[in-house]
């Protein structure tokens, strides 16, 4: 719920009463990803944990300045074929205080030695809802030798998100 001062008094806005924000919202920042077990050359059930930072974003009416988001989903995977393709629910949270859920898709592919995974989407509800979202995110591939053994636990790297 957004507050607003109006001569000393504080009154109540619902969060849908949000003005409809100006222009496309573009943050820069940081996905951190954990793999347990770690991913191998031979595909199995892996836990995964993701964690999104956006430390600077512009546009929109200019309020949100950074974000963030955490996900926790289980696949099969393995060091070919980390994320082949998906459907889910992401929630962003804004540092004013609301969020944006949105309905997400996506899927990796590996390129020059990152696997980049584009995830197109909608906000469903909240700030931003009805707008069209894309978010990239490069991490560097792993090499051969790291998915022997133990595997790939770990993963991190650069992120934009782009809502429109």
């Amino acid at each position: 719920m957004a507050a607003a001062v109006v001569l000393g008094t504080v009154t109540a806005v619902p969060a849908a009463a949000h003005p409809r924000d100006s222009g496309q919202l573009q943050c820069h920042g940081t996905e951190s990803v954990r793999y347990e077990p770690g991913v191998t050359l031979l595909a199995r059930h892996i836990h995964v944990t993701v964690d999104g930072r956006f430390g600077s974003c512009t546009g929109g009416d200019g309020a949100v300045k950074s974000g963030g988001y955490h996900d926790e989903f289980t696949i099969d995977a393995a060091c070919n074929d980390l994320l082949e393709g998906f459907r889910a629910r992401r929630n962003y949270d804004w540092n004013t205080g609301d969020s944006s859920d949105a309905e997400i898709a996506g899927g990796s592919t590996a390129v020059l030695g990152q696997v980049i995974t584009p995830i197109t989407g909608t906000v469903t509800h909240g700030r931003f809802q009805g707008r069209k979202l894309l978010q990239l995110v490069p991490i560097p591939q792993a090499g051969a030798l790291r998915c022997l053994g133990d595997g790939l636990t770990s993963a991190s790297g650069p992120t934009v998100l782009t809502i429109y």
